[in-house]
């Protein structure tokens, strides 16, 4: 099984970082985010206002002065008479009134504002939904009109500020277009309104309101400046009118007293509605339009300052990488502006979370893997030098043996029968060396993964046999009798020669460490669907506190090394690592001076056939 460090380490900064870029995604369309953005949009809308050179509409406002001069609100139906009567004198576009008359007056007032109306030319009157239907101007009055535009704002605002209009609202049966788009469709000569899904067009100029959940959001430029011309200047100077031609013409309440309707503005300004409606005219007239960005084009963006945040910390390193990453910053925190003055609109706090979360994602999980490195390097170290212990104490004795022997041999004349001796005690400690190198190579290769397990199937009783049978002879010299198995016909799958020599290396323990004389048993057994083979021993035994150090390589417990008996202590270790390579974990069960006491546990595969454990046998 090999090594894959490198990738799953990017499979895992990955997975971090697109983890936070999808949190932050998901935390841009909270109710907490959506303030945010308000709050962000209202700054950029004081931060770049609308530039208008020349305005195509007027606001004629019947103020406090108005009022209080022509008998206050009980007079409105008057006071509109005679401002619709000066106005054709100029005359305008067009004229949008922003006052509901739905209910019947005195007779001699609804009189004369009937005949004003009649004479004023492409006429826009007010309407408004309410539970039971459109109310309508009443009959007489809007017979005069060349349409009819509702008067609803931004009513579906969560912090009181108007920052759109609807320009559709629908009833059961009956659609009515905003004020302000019936006033602009009439500026342009009545021309119609030409519908798509994403827009609306007016005699060639496009609208961008595309229709959501049944409604058209517009959102309106606002202009800083709301108070218009005073409807009793308008009658008292007949020269204001001529400042009005050609112009469209809103006339509505504006008196603090009367109107019922003030709106808070992006600009924090309280201004009447009939002042809405007008800057939503200008806002459509002048082509200053605030389109929201697209979902599409949000998650992009948002993905993108996060795949920027990902390349950063992982190609970068050490302070540029934070630079860049502040940089990186820095872009999220003025991009939505940079849009807003493009018309755009943009979401501030996605595009901000989606910067910051993936940077602290990213610069946290870099900062944890090269602590994690400089600790695995630490290690590596410790474990080389370990190594370098090893080779040169437990190879020491070998080395010296080789070498003394041949000094003796090429200096002196010995007999047929010392030579050979010597011979084969050079053969003896050069397989000795040989094997103790092989230890170290097998473990160092089981350690960086570059040991491939085969996927056979193999009898565990046959795996049993075969190991105590290279460990008798070893056993006897030591009259050590070992116990064999009980006959079983568990099946394991994996690599049979690294499990023969796991099974190998806990026999040869049960050897070393035990006193000649004493006993040791080697057993398999089903638990469950695992198999545990074990091997038990009278041996030296291990402390407790000793215990959980027993697999880490080179270590060799105190008895073990006063019991004078030659290891690397790095055998274990391998044994420990076979076993995890095959999916199964180790158990140690030890008493000093009582004998240990090591198993095994792994996956059984299945039942062998008897036949079949019976002809592995024979061959």
């Amino acid at each position: 099984m090999k090594k894959l460090w490198p990738s799953k380490q990017l499979a895992g900064y990955i997975s971090v970082v697109f983890a936070a870029a999808v949190v932050a995604i998901f935390a841009g369309w909270t109710g907490f985010a959506s303030r945010i953005d308000n709050y962000a949009y209202d700054f950029f809308f004081g931060l770049y206002p609308p530039h208008v050179e020349a305005r195509e509409s007027a606001l004629v406002a019947i103020d406090e002065n108005t009022l209080n001069e022509f008998g206050g609100m009980r007079r409105i139906r008057s006071i509109l008479a005679a401002t619709l009567d000066r106005l054709a004198t100029a005359p305008p576009k067009a004229v949008a009134l922003d006052v509901i008359l739905a209910d019947p007056g005195d007779p001699a007032e609804d009189a004369k504002l009937e005949a004003a109306m009649a004479r004023t030319h492409d006429l826009v009157l007010p309407c408004e939904l309410v539970p039971g239907g459109w109310e309508n101007p009443i009959p007489r009055f809007s017979r005069h009109a060349v349409a009819l535009g509702h008067i609803h704002a931004d009513d579906k605002a969560r912090d009181g500020v108007s920052r759109q209009i609807q320009l559709e609202k629908l009833a059961p049966g009956d659609r009515r277009w905003a004020l302000s788009l019936v006033a602009f469709q009439y500026s342009r000569g009545g021309q119609p309104i030409m519908e798509s899904p994403e827009d609306l067009e007016i005699a060639g100029v496009r609208i961008p309101a595309a229709r959501r959940a049944g409604e058209r959001p517009l959102r309106i430029r606002f202009a800083p400046d709301t108070a218009g011309i005073s409807a009793a200047d308008l009658l008292h100077d007949p020269s204001v009118a001529a400042e009005l031609k050609g112009k469209t013409v809103f006339v509505g309440v504006t008196a603090l007293t009367a109107a019922r309707d003030r709106l808070i503005t992006p600009l924090g300004e309280s201004v009447p509605g009939v002042a809405v409606h007008r800057d939503a005219f200008e806002t459509i007239a002048q082509g200053q339009f605030l389109t929201p960005a697209s979902n599409l084009t949000v998650l992009a963006v948002c993905f993108a300052f996060a795949a920027a945040a990902g390349f950063t910390f992982w190609y970068r390193g050490g302070w540029s990488a934070y630079v860049i990453g502040a940089g990186l910053l820095g872009v999220a925190h003025t991009v939505p502006a940079y849009l807003f003055r493009q018309g755009l609109v943009f979401p501030y706090f996605a595009a901000v979370s989606a910067a910051w979360l993936p940077v602290a994602a990213a610069a946290t999980y870099r900062y944890f893997v090269v602590r994690g490195q400089l600790h695995q390097s630490e290690s590596d170290k410790a474990r080389y030098r370990q190594a370098i212990h090893f080779v040169t104490h437990e190879m020491r004795t070998p080395l010296t043996a080789i070498q003394g022997s041949s000094e003796l041999m090429g200096r002196y004349v010995m007999s047929e029968d010392k030579r050979k001796q010597i011979a084969l005690m050079i053969n003896s400690e050069s397989k000795r060396l040989a094997r103790m190198i092989q230890t170290f190579l097998d473990v160092e290769r089981l350690t960086e993964g570059q040991t491939d397990l085969k996927k056979e199937q193999f009898g565990v009783e046959d795996l049993m046999a075969t190991c105590l049978a290279r460990v008798i002879p070893i056993a006897e010299r030591k009259q050590i009798q070992i116990h064999p198995p009980e006959p079983t016909t568990d099946v394991l799958t994996g690599d049979r020669e690294l499990m023969e020599y796991a099974v190998y290396n806990l026999l040869t323990n049960a050897v070393k460490y035990s006193e000649a004389g004493t006993e040791a048993w080697l057993s398999g057994e089903r638990s469950g669907g695992w198999v545990r083979i074990s091997v038990r021993d009278q041996g030296i035994g291990i402390d407790a506190k000793e215990i959980k150090n027993v697999f880490t390589k080179f270590y060799r417990t105190k008895k073990a090394e006063a019991s004078g008996e030659s290891g690397t202590g790095i055998g274990l270790s391998i044994v420990d690592q076979i076993v995890k390579e095959h999916g199964g974990r180790m158990e140690v069960a030890s008493r000093p001076g009582q004998g240990s006491t090591f198993t095994m546990i792994l996956p059984c595969h299945a039942e062998a056939p008897v036949d079949a454990l019976s002809a592995s046998k024979r061959m």
